[in-house]
């Protein structure tokens, strides 16, 4: 069975498909994470994804089996093995488009960096995360830039440092969720905020996403050059011409797509 269940169009669903094991990280699905990544980012036709976990929980983390392996490894192939999973989550993200992290039940180790990786993370209200690495004696490592990023360094010192777990409600307060809602809700959450990104220019998207990483820790006057750059080529651009015209003419633009089964 695949690790991953891919429903294809203009919202692409990706699910972790591995419920028998609480959709654990092992060698296969990073690798089928990594070429839906070069992918999805190659298809122009995608507005967004979202990535949610199959069974009763979005992901526990790193699968036990693919642990136990590694206490075999040497020095080489750990760097080979991690490079991988690296590699994985600079690609997710680095998506063009947004991505929507659909979290229930739990989400622990990879699974709570799955979710820093997220540009919009909606969260069952019982949901459990965890940086829990150091528990196990190893690193946070692969998912600390995305996780730093996320919630800054001091929650980040204090959630990794301990490995302890912590609730939806916790993770909200931090940065790392943006909604939290019933469990019932989630799929209703998740639509409300892809009715919001269909209003969204694609390339826009795409140009804020690249702007935003560029200028992150960086101070105003270092990247003024950038942010005009930026801004004088999506003036210009077809979309950007489109958008504006759009809005003087009170019509919508031509990327607005309709919600489905409207």
């Amino acid at each position: 069975m695949a690790a991953l269940q891919i429903d294809r169009g203009p919202v692409t669903t990706v699910t972790l498909n591995r419920p028998d094991v609480r959709n654990a990280f092992n060698e296969e699905m990073i690798d089928e994470l990594s070429v839906f990544a070069a992918e999805a980012a190659a298809d122009r036709s995608i507005r967004a994804v979202v990535l949610r976990g199959a069974g009763p929980v979005f992901s526990a983390g790193a699968d036990v089996q693919w642990m136990a392996r590694m206490v075999g490894y040497s020095h080489e192939e750990n760097l080979a093995d991690a490079r991988k999973a690296a590699r994985m989550f600079h690609a997710l993200d680095s998506l063009p488009v947004p991505v929507i992290g659909r979290i229930h039940g739990a989400a622990l180790g990879g699974g709570s960096g799955l979710a820093a990786i997220c540009d919009v993370v909606i969260a069952a209200d019982d949901v459990v995360f965890g940086f829990t690495e150091v528990v196990l004696g190893i690193l946070p490592a692969m998912i600390s830039p995305y996780v730093v990023r996320k919630i800054g360094l001091s929650f980040a010192r204090e959630l990794c440092l301990s490995g302890t777990r912590f609730s939806a409600a916790r993770a909200k307060e931090i940065g790392l969720v943006h909604a939290v809602v019933p469990a019932a809700g989630l799929d209703a959450a998740v639509d409300a905020q892809l009715d919001l990104f269909r209003k969204a220019s694609p390339t826009a998207v795409a140009a804020t996403k690249r702007l935003l990483a560029a200028v992150h820790g960086r101070a105003p006057g270092d990247v003024l050059a950038l942010t005009v750059e930026n801004i004088a080529a999506q003036r210009i651009s077809p979309e950007g011409q489109e958008g504006l015209r759009a809005f003087l003419e009170k019509r919508p633009a031509a990327w607005a797509a309709p919600k489905p089964g409207r």
